[in-house]
């Protein structure tokens, strides 16, 4: 806590790659308006990789008491890791700059990403009051937990074999294709990120109470975990500048051809940042999108990265003049780089989103107010379908069944009919597709309420930072004790 002020003073980890970043960012910003000292540690990054500086300077102009903080690598051999790849990625040679920075600067707690796995055991080296961030909803770590504690996984006939996920409030059907590698061969795969968030004194969860309390209540009563839900972080994010420098910049102008639109006719597709589709999937998308006859925004971003498409071309994807015909027609707009999703979610011309069910994607679809046509590919994304499609009931399913890697070889692909199929069941006026649309734009008042003043995420946020202060001022009245018991 700073002496001066009596703020509590904390530290936000980030890892970058990924969909971690962003929220992490929004977390800490969050924070600081209820009056933390946030400070955002990251890696040495150029500058110009950093978009989010804009809107940190403009809350420090507000008088948000927010910072960002790289650090210094002494091996001049790293001074350009690439820390934006995948979840895989090793980030442990920011051990030593990071512990330099919490020796000479103590926080009164440190918010660590969960994909810093080494950063645990400095942070209670240094008695350092520590919290995780997983970037996951409430819901999925239920599944997931569920299974561990009590399926046999050995004992299915095959990774297609439907098996309910026991003890959960709603009827939760999996299969083993679905789950992550590293549920299915445990043995393989330490749970490093689960042993750092056992040794936590508590989660910050990118979700909102009335989004999912029978498994909030579930995380905190059945599982026994300190929780506290701030989110959706990014509705902090107020202003079309903070949405439109979000992440990268937008490559294109996207917001002239919705406002061409009619409202609720337009389908937006993306499937974040990280994911990379063959393109035989690529070209039955396309097919699928055309036979569907719905205007669409497809922001293909880095799906096409992939050697293959470097030796054959990159426009071998699209189907023969599809893209001229898109043009001619005025039903297609394709964005190959970054596109700035809040912006585009909340524009009135869109009325449904065909997502990979990343969580960031998840809330920010719901926050506007908008149904989902769900494509799991990998994480913990088959279990974020299952909330979207089965307990909020606000989408349709495509049909993926596969768990993939983010680089791995794809066993099966959806075909275009089925494409076409949920294309139309989500964007065809229906009682079906009406009564979705209506039950996501309840939750997405509800997400709304949750982080203003008196909202469950706003109180959230305070009883957090109470805590913390609880804590230190605990801390200062032990040591006090100490020395006057020395004294005598």
């Amino acid at each position: 806590m700073d002496p001066e002020t009596g703020s509590v003073k904390m530290f936000f980890f980030p890892f970058v790659g990924g969909g971690h970043l962003i929220p992490m960012i929004d977390t800490a910003r969050v924070f600081a308006s209820h009056g933390a000292i946030s400070t955002i540690i990251t890696p040495p990054l150029p500058s110009n990789t950093l978009q989010f500086q804009n809107s940190i300077k403009r809350d420090q102009q507000s008088g948000l008491p927010i910072t960002i903080h790289s650090l210094k690598l002494n091996d001049p051999e790293h001074a350009h890791i690439d820390m934006f790849g995948g979840p895989m990625v090793d980030t442990s040679v920011l051990l030593e700059p990071l512990r330099q920075f919490l020796v000479e600067h103590r926080p009164d707690c440190i918010v660590i990403d969960m994909f810093h796995r080494w950063a645990g055991d400095i942070v209670s080296e240094l008695e350092i009051p520590r919290l995780v961030f997983t970037g996951n909803g409430c819901f999925s770590r239920c599944v997931h937990e569920n299974i561990r504690r009590h399926v046999k996984l050995e004992n299915l006939s095959s990774d297609s074999e439907p098996f309910l996920v026991p003890g959960l409030p709603h009827t939760i059907e999996m299969t083993m294709s679905q789950l992550p590698i590293f549920m299915r061969n445990p043995s393989q795969f330490p749970d490093r990120m689960k042993q750092m968030e056992e040794k936590s004194f508590g989660t910050v969860i990118n979700s909102f109470y009335d989004l999912e309390p029978a498994y909030a209540d579930y995380i905190r009563n059945e599982l026994g975990k300190k929780a506290w839900l701030v989110g959706p972080v990014s509705l902090c994010n107020r202003n079309s500048e903070d949405k439109a420098e979000r992440g990268k910049l937008s490559t294109m102008d996207e917001k002239s051809w919705l406002n061409s639109k009619e409202p609720n006719s337009v389908l937006y597709v993306s499937f974040g940042s990280l994911a990379q589709l063959p393109q035989e999937q690529l070209k039955e998308i396309a097919y699928g999108l055309e036979a569907s006859d719905h205007s669409f925004i497809w922001v293909v971003g880095k799906i096409l990265n992939s050697s293959k498409t470097e030796e054959t071309g990159s426009e071998n994807w699209l189907p023969n003049g599809f893209e001229q015909r898109m043009k001619e027609s005025n039903k297609g707009l394709i964005i190959r780089g970054w596109a700035p999703q809040l912006l585009i979610l909340e524009h009135a011309a869109i009325g449904g989103f065909m997502t990979h069910c990343g969580w960031n994607s998840t809330l920010e679809g719901v926050s506007a107010g908008v149904p989902m046509i769900t494509w799991p590919l990998t994480a913990e994304q088959f279990s974020n379908e299952k909330l979207i499609t089965n307990v909020l009931r606000i989408g349709v399913q495509v049909g993926s069944r596969e768990w993939v890697s983010w680089d791995s070889e794809w066993k099966e692909f959806v075909g275009r009919e089925k494409v076409e199929l949920a294309v139309k069941k989500l964007m065809v006026k229906s009682e079906e597709a009406e009564e979705m649309r209506k039950r996501v734009k309840e939750i997405a008042g509800n997400a709304t309420r949750a982080v203003e003043e008196g909202g469950t995420s706003y109180n959230d946020v305070d009883a957090l930072i109470q805590e913390l202060k609880a804590r230190r001022l605990a801390n200062q009245v032990q040591v006090v004790q100490q020395d006057i018991k020395g004294q005598l």
